[in-house]
């Protein structure tokens, strides 16, 4: 790996370990940043500007506390998820990964979560990938073992994945064995929710072509709601999310019948 490419690497676990930061201790100063990251003022600046644009965090005279944008409306773009819970968002996706049998169709959900999962997919073998996420479909380009099927669609911009109706009657007419979704917000009562109508009808077909459906979801985003549910609980094969989730959820999760998958266990 280059120094560049490292360098880009680093930033995003920076930014994630502030977000993770900023969160957990309500406040943070940037002398503590600077310090805690061994980077200049202007690094840490620039970090909080990003992270405030993309709804992550609320910047204050000389610091940042936990954002005021979380709305079951409001939805970061594809370059803020990148750097929120990083690390728990690739222990998710190895777990995933892992569920990817040689021979299988699967879909692959447009996410950041899922393009983790999907650079994890090297090593398979016959495996077909059904994707609506531009992103997604340049990293399993270059895997011999992996077929992609690209939904062509109305590009939703900032978010580089394809919706409309283009997209729904391709997706619409195939089977597959398993779907990997992606989601905003989990709860017992709602299910998955997400702030976008088009994407929701675009993940509804996914889901009800599938044999089996994967949830992928960081703990952060479980016992919330998003604006539009595109999957019931009582439709969830499985649920993917990370050690950091509600254990008081998980277990009402569980007795639903879901199938609770908590990866770094």
């Amino acid at each position: 790996m280059s120094d560049k490419s490292n360098d880009i690497l680093f930033a995003e676990e920076r930014r994630a370990e502030i977000v993770r930061l900023v969160n957990e201790r309500k406040k943070v100063l940037v002398p503590d940043l600077i310090e805690f990251f061994k980077v200049s003022p202007a690094t840490i600046r620039g970090d909080l500007r990003d992270l405030e644009a993309g709804g992550l965090i609320k910047r204050t005279h000389g610091g940042a506390i936990p954002s005021d944008s979380a709305k079951v409306g409001f939805e970061p773009d594809t370059a803020a998820k990148h750097v929120a819970h990083l690390a728990e968002k690739r222990l998710i996706a190895q777990r995933a990964a892992d569920m990817v049998e040689d021979g299988d169709i699967v879909i692959i959900d447009t996410g950041t979560t899922t393009l983790e999962m999907a650079r994890l997919l090297k090593d398979k073998t016959n495996v077909t990938a059904i994707v609506n996420d531009m992103e997604i479909a340049l990293c399993l380009e270059a895997f011999a073992g992996v077929n992609v099927v690209v939904i062509g669609g109305t590009l939703r911009k900032k978010f580089h994945c394809t919706v409309g109706p283009f997209a729904a009657k391709l997706l619409s007419e195939l089977n597959v064995d398993k779907a990997f979704l992606g989601t905003n917000a989990f709860s017992v009562q709602k299910g998955c929710t997400t702030p976008d109508i088009n994407q929701a009808e675009i993940k509804k077909i996914m889901v009800r072509v599938a044999s089996r459906v994967i949830v992928l979801c960081d703990g952060s985003k479980i016992g919330k709601n998003s604006f539009v549910q595109f999957v019931g609980p009582d439709e969830i094969d499985a649920f993917v999310t990370d050690d950091r989730a509600d254990r008081t959820l998980l277990a009402e999760m569980a007795e639903l019948g879901l199938e609770v998958v908590v990866a770094g266990k």
